[in-house]
């Protein structure tokens, strides 16, 4: 009886991805494969909860500390505070510091 289960998903795994490759709708990839919407999109999501959960392993190496660079820019407040950019700063993180500076 599992054999037969098992089957079926794989069917309903390979429809879905079949769907995907396809660049149809879901609907005009419905009506071309005559099953409904409804139990495409109930399949669909069942099966991605029943997705096994993969991990990848990651190995580190330990890295010497760099002494700090010399910055890059170096902004000066008007309350003569200093702001020191490096060269790798992240452009995010400089954006909101800028931001709030701005307030």
């Amino acid at each position: 009886m599992e054999k037969k289960i098992g089957k079926r998903e794989e069917c309903r795994r390979e429809r879905i991805a079949g769907q995907e490759r396809s660049g149809l709708s879901v609907k005009q990839f419905c009506e071309q494969q005559q099953i409904t919407e409804q139990s495409f999109y109930y399949w669909r999501k069942r099966l991605r909860e029943r997705e096994p959960v993969r991990f990848a392993l990651v190995e580190t190496k330990a890295v010497r500390p760099q002494p700090p660079a010399d910055p890059v820019l170096e902004l000066v407040l008007a309350t003569g505070e200093r702001l020191r950019i490096g060269p790798g700063v992240d452009p995010a993180t400089l954006r909101s510091v800028l931001e709030a500076l701005r307030a």
